[in-house]
């Protein structure tokens, strides 16, 4: 039976083992909060308590790893070091396109130099490298949105803001696509390559919330000069990076045909899905 270990049961990770179990997979996952592991039990996923963990189940077959690395680096990779050489079918790594920095607006490739801007950029980086030396594939992903994560999601609980930042440009993507290639990448392992994630049409960010607010059938708020706009420091660092960022080796090696090419189809069908969201906000 193939077995996916997950260190780290976040989204992205949920929404993969949602795909994998009906087709016969075992999966588990780590997390450090308590009240995570219930719900991991409850979608019938062996959840291991993080620091508990002294080894890797021997009939683990596949891993993801989505753990962020803290200021002493990756925490995976120290912990299970010696194990981490053994045969698996497969191992991934999710990194994201901030390795790249900013671009002004310019196109990024999986060939393209890293020179990350930010502290998070650098530790990724940093964080690749290691997982490479083991023989992960690396999936760089950009923003990340899908049910409960979304434009049409802030619009309704009134946190929404169009900033402006004239030439801003940002990639994103579903987190089912995110899923669906990494199932591509299971069906195909190419040990060691890295993948750029991200769907057809970067765009400036104002434009996903204005095509949000039209769904739902309400007024987009006003436009925000970003040095208005109040933004913590954490959301304001996202701004320091603008890019666009290809998307053509995951198509050309995985064969993988985007399941929501834009924000738009995105949306929609997140829209569709959500019987909540068509209610009065109240």
């Amino acid at each position: 039976m193939n077995h996916l270990l997950c260190f780290g049961f976040g989204y992205t990770a949920e929404v993969l083992a949602g795909e994998l179990m009906p087709l016969g997979w075992r999966v588990s996952g780590t997390t450090r909060n308590p009240t995570r592991l219930n719900e991991m039990r409850l979608l019938g996923v062996n959840a291991l308590p993080f620091g508990m963990l002294k080894s890797i189940p021997s009939d683990v077959t596949h891993i993801l790893s989505s753990v962020p690395p803290d200021t002493n680096g990756d925490p995976v990779i120290p912990r299970f070091m010696g194990e981490l050489i053994r045969h698996f079918s497969w191992i991934a790594y999710l990194s994201t396109t901030g390795v790249y920095g900013d671009r002004a607006g310019g196109w990024v490739g999986e060939d393209s130099a890293l020179s990350p801007v930010s502290e998070r950029g650098t530790r990724r980086m940093l964080a690749e490298q290691g997982w490479l030396q083991r023989g992960a594939h690396i999936f760089r992903l950009p923003g990340i949105y899908g049910p409960g994560r979304n434009a049409l999601e802030t619009l309704r609980e009134g946190k929404a803001k169009r900033v402006i930042k004239p030439s801003q440009i940002f990639s994103r993507i579903h987190v089912e696509d995110i899923a669906g290639l990494l199932g591509a990448s299971i069906a195909k392992p190419n040990p060691g390559r890295i993948y750029n994630v991200a769907d057809d049409e970067p765009c400036p960010p104002q434009d996903v919330i204005t095509y949000a607010a039209k769904l739902l059938g309400i007024s987009p708020p006003p436009e925000i000069p970003i040095a208005e706009a109040n933004l913590s420091p954490m959301a304001l660092s996202f701004y320091d990076e603008s890019k666009r960022v290809s998307n053509q080796r995951m198509k050309q090696e995985l064969g993988y045909q985007l399941r929501y090419p834009s924000y738009r189809e995105g949306l929609e069908a997140i829209l569709k899905n959500s019987p909540h969201l068509h209610a009065p906000p109240d």
